[in-house]
């Protein structure tokens, strides 16, 4: 084995009755306002994977292809959403607008992100759809820059794709560095590589943007219309909505980006993806940014029940 293998510290710690059971290690920077480094754990120069948090990169990119998209719809079309009856209603009338029709999207069928949402949708004796994955409102905005633009609406999710180019360069230009590697996303999309510090550069990038720019239009829309981002009982929406200016956003595999108003930001990853350590991890890192508060508790709440009842709790070990 090689003895350069760079061992990630331990982010979270898993306590249940007193005990530490489990422990998440990972990565994390922390910008200060003029985009210098003011803390960092483990490598946040190593390339990963942001998954959904490139959303508003994505999103940025319809709009450079043209496409006019405010409030709502551009906020969905950065979302991750959680499946709620106003969230589906809004992608089958963005298709609609468009010529478009669910059978366009080339996401994979599935159910609710939430699983409230979930379990309600399973009770109607509905079944897994395109419409309702998570991206479906980013899907829908690509399609729509498609028809625009009079592209191939087939191939829309090839990374060689004009729509998925346009998405490759402005990545590169937010985070300020080269996409380390192209691969595929879980909805399908081309899914870019940057480092952690990349990603906290690139939201500060959207938050600084001039009014008007494509990126500041998204900040703009997914800070008004948090619902739209993600769901009524998601982390995202709640930071949105109670800490003003901030904007936010997770991906899959335990990632998350967030940016002030003032350009402080941070990023991180949690190496083994576990979703359970996602809110300690961003209510401390939060924290370290000097943002507190109520909905700064909630976020990081992690409780582990024994017999129904509290017994311990996912905390941040930093």
């Amino acid at each position: 084995m090689s003895t350069d293998t760079v061992i990630s510290p331990v982010l979270a710690e898993v306590v249940r009755s007193g005990f530490v059971e489990g422990r998440h290690r990972g990565s994390l920077v922390v910008l200060g306002a003029d985009g210098g480094v003011e803390f960092a754990l483990g490598d946040p120069a190593a390339p990963v994977f942001p998954r959904s948090s490139n959303k508003p990169m994505q999103a940025a990119a319809v709009l450079r292809a043209g496409l006019d998209l405010a409030g709502e719809r551009l906020a969905l079309a950065a979302a991750s959403h959680s499946g709620e009856g106003f969230h589906l209603d809004l992608v089958r009338k963005m298709l609609a607008e468009h010529g478009l029709t669910p059978d366009d999207l080339q996401t994979p069928p599935d159910l609710p992100l939430d699983p409230a949402e979930a379990e309600t949708y399973l009770a109607a004796g509905h079944v897994r759809d395109r419409v309702t994955m998570n991206c479906s409102g980013k899907h829908a905005a690509m399609l729509a820059a498609c028809r625009l633009n009079g592209w191939d609406e087939r191939s829309y999710l090839d990374p060689a794709h004009p729509l998925q180019r346009l998405v490759h360069d402005g990545v590169e230009a937010a985070a300020g560095e080269p996409v380390a590697t192209v691969g595929t996303d879980g909805c399908g999309a081309p899914l870019m590589a940057i480092s952690l510090t990349g990603l906290a550069r690139a939201f500060r990038t959207f938050v600084l943007a001039g009014p008007g720019t494509p990126e500041r239009r998204v900040a703009d829309a997914m800070r008004a219309h948090p619902e739209y981002v993600a769901g009524t009982r998601r982390p995202d929406t709640w930071l949105m909505r109670e800490v003003p200016g901030v904007l936010s956003k997770m991906g899959a595999e335990a990632v998350q980006a967030v940016a002030l108003p003032d350009g402080r930001a941070l990023a991180f990853k949690v190496d083994d993806g576990a979703a359970r350590a996602l809110g300690p991890v961003l209510a401390r890192a939060l924290r370290l940014l000097g943002v507190d508060g109520p909905v700064v508790e909630r976020v990081g709440s992690a409780p582990l029940l024994g017999g129904a009842e509290r017994v311990g709790e996912v905390r941040a070990a930093f």
